[in-house]
């Protein structure tokens, strides 16, 4: 079955990097995009990036310039560093999937998802 699984989260200051992965398996991730988005507490999931099955990339604009998306077909993983990190990027991260070769927009679009990992910023 489809599986996603992220990993990478943690504790780090301001100004700092961290470098998520996503594990794919039951698919053959060389079709399909991956989104990643996040969540913080009381507010709604967002979309943070995505990339397609053709290496396009997307990213919200409280991102850009910071957060780079990368994907290794061969090792069914996507990436998503994240630099520069500010306190209002601290959110559960999530992978998912629409197994849809291009990116979709909303959340509700996408049909599976990992378990997500938690990002903290903070001093």
């Amino acid at each position: 079955q489809v599986q996603l699984v992220e990993s990478g989260g943690g504790l780090v200051q301001p100004g700092g990097s961290l470098r998520l992965s996503c594990a794919a398996s039951g698919f053959t991730l060389d079709y399909y995009a991956i989104g990643w988005f996040r969540q913080a507490p009381g507010k709604e999931r967002e979309g943070v990036s995505c990339i397609s099955r053709f290496g396009s990339t997307y990213y919200a604009d409280s991102v850009k310039g910071r957060f780079t998306v990368n994907r290794d077909n061969a090792k069914s993983m996507v990436d998503l560093q994240m630099n520069s990190l500010k306190p209002e990027d601290t959110a559960v991260y999530y992978c998912a999937t629409a197994l849809r070769a291009g990116c979709p927009r909303l959340p509700g679009e996408y049909s599976y998802w990992g378990q997500g990992t938690q990002v903290t910023v903070s001093s």
